[in-house]
């Protein structure tokens, strides 16, 4: 955060249009890292936390997670029906996911209306002695147990719900425009040669500040951008048109077709299963007549038998799902397929899907993440990296590094304004506004400018908002500045 130096005092001279670009770029630069900040600063420290969660939550719920029993496995239906006798038999199963791996659990989830929006209810069972190992509630479609939801509420919205989201919001919103400045403005500085002259301590300390801020920032450059956009697909209200857009592309993530129908698709699926309500499939959407008699009939409500979730395992197995680590999701009307997804989201990813028609055992529809649009591949593959789960340990060692130097840096930058501030304490001129510094701005430079604003303010909502915050705290300033001068001079 590089506070702005002053502009001439001479009102009426025109600057050159590189140094009235830079001016600009320099206030915009500054008002980010004054006023939003903060807001980065706790994206960055909780995300930074957010990643380490897998290794704390296996030491904090390692009794419900893992067992030490020895043996082989119960058939699947057995492990669920031993949760069936806990949670009730009259429960309907959200999803199950098979214990992984020798020493794991199989956590069968339960839709609960009384929860909340967003949570399930998990049992976790011993697949061996079929002995209750766990009883809490989970969120998202992914099923996150409790401190990670906590934490993931704290660093997507300061625990404040939807209205918290803002705040996550604008740190995304303009983190990239404050990475991308940075570097133009100091790629323009290392070309401005330094007079050699004695300095102060105070000013000594401002340059070290300075080359600290902007070095660690180009150092964090990739990192930032990366953040800033897997993070606007997050967002309230830039990410829905984010996904509004990439509908429009046709970039979004296939579905797999759960209707019986044949005169149905599949609708598009969320990468973000970490942080999506439980819900039922997502809407098969009619193939090409929308007309209303074209839309299938509601299906009567199917009866779901524990017995059933090894047929359609077996049958999904057979099938090419392959992966160790696995959903599968009943459907409760005669009229739809079960789902059996792969959930391995490391590398390599797999998260291919097949339905199952739960009668017949015939496969209705099976993706392929093979198969996948480039920028889905893109999409999910960046979601994962993000939540520090896509290389492991050594993504997790990558965020770590890339948060921790992200809060050092904003630290630097409030350092270099507290001793610019300091030092520029009795300057009272008050050109050096987000303002004024664009009435400096040749013409044919204000209208690109202005349409490249204009369009950024419509597609990040939250951006175009704090921007008229922005402008409305230097007019406040202006008007202040103004009015103190005129008090001294009568």
């Amino acid at each position: 955060m590089n506070q702005p130096a002053n502009l001439p005092s001479s009102a009426g001279k025109k600057m050159p249009a590189q140094a009235a670009f830079m001016a600009l770029l320099r206030r915009v630069h500054f008002y980010i890292g004054l006023f939003v900040g903060p807001f980065i600063f706790v994206a960055a420290l909780t995300g930074t936390l957010y990643v380490l969660t897998p290794q704390l939550e296996n030491y904090l719920y390692a009794g419900a997670l893992f067992t030490a029993s020895k043996g082989e496995a119960q058939p699947l239906s057995r492990q669920i029906d031993a949760a069936l006798q806990v949670a009730g038999q009259d429960k309907k199963i959200y999803a199950v996911r098979p214990a992984p791996s020798a020493g794991e659990t199989t956590r069968v989830m339960f839709s609960d209306p009384q929860l909340g929006a967003s949570k399930s209810r998990a049992i976790f069972i011993d697949p061996i002695t079929l002995a209750v190992k766990g009883d809490m509630t989970v969120y998202g479609t992914s099923g996150i147990l409790p401190f990670r939801t906590w934490l993931d509420d704290l660093h997507r919205g300061l625990l404040l719900g939807d209205t918290g989201r803002i705040y996550s919001e604008l740190a995304a919103s303009w983190l990239w425009v404050a990475a991308s400045g940075g570097v133009v403005l100091w790629f323009s500085g290392r070309r401005k040669p330094r007079p050699l002259r004695k300095v102060s301590g105070k000013v000594q300390q401002q340059q070290n500040s300075r080359r600290w801020h902007s070095s660690l920032g180009l150092v964090l450059l990739a990192g930032l951008l990366f953040f800033s956009a897997t993070g606007l697909t997050w967002s309230q209200w830039a990410g829905d048109n984010i996904g509004v857009l990439r509908a429009h592309m046709g970039w979004m993530t296939p579905g797999v077709k759960t209707s019986l129908d044949p005169q149905t698709v599949a609708g598009p699926v969320s990468e973000h299963a970490g942080h999506q309500a439980p819900m039922a499939d997502m809407p098969d959407m009619p193939g090409m007549n929308m007309s209303a008699h074209s839309m299938p009939a509601a299906s009567p409500a199917a009866v779901v038998s524990a017995q059933t979730f090894d047929a359609v395992v077996q049958a999904a197995r057979e099938a090419g799902i392959a992966a160790n680590k696995i959903e599968i999701r009943p459907a409760y009307n005669t009229g739809k397929a079960w789902t059996v997804t792969e959930v391995d989201r490391s590398w390599p990813t797999q998260v291919d899907a097949v339905s199952v028609n739960p009668r017949s055992l015939q496969i209705v529809d099976h993706v392929r993440f093979a198969d996948f649009p480039l920028l889905a591949k893109l999409t999910r593959w960046g979601v994962d990296a993000h939540m520090g789960i896509l290389f492991g340990i050594w993504n997790q060692a990558i965020l770590v590094i890339f948060g921790a130097g992200l809060c050092v840096m904003i630290a630097w930058g409030y350092r270099l304004w507290w001793l610019r501030r300091s030092v520029n304490s009795t300057d009272s001129h008050p050109a050096t506004t987000l303002l004024q510094t664009w009435r400096s701005v040749p013409f044919w430079l204000q209208c690109p400018i202005l349409v490249i604003t204009i369009g950024l303010a419509i597609s990040l909502p939250v951006m175009g908002a704090s921007l008229l915050i922005f402008l409305l705290i230097d007019v406040i300033r202006w008007q202040r500045r103004n009015s103190s001068r005129n008090v001294s001079e009568f």
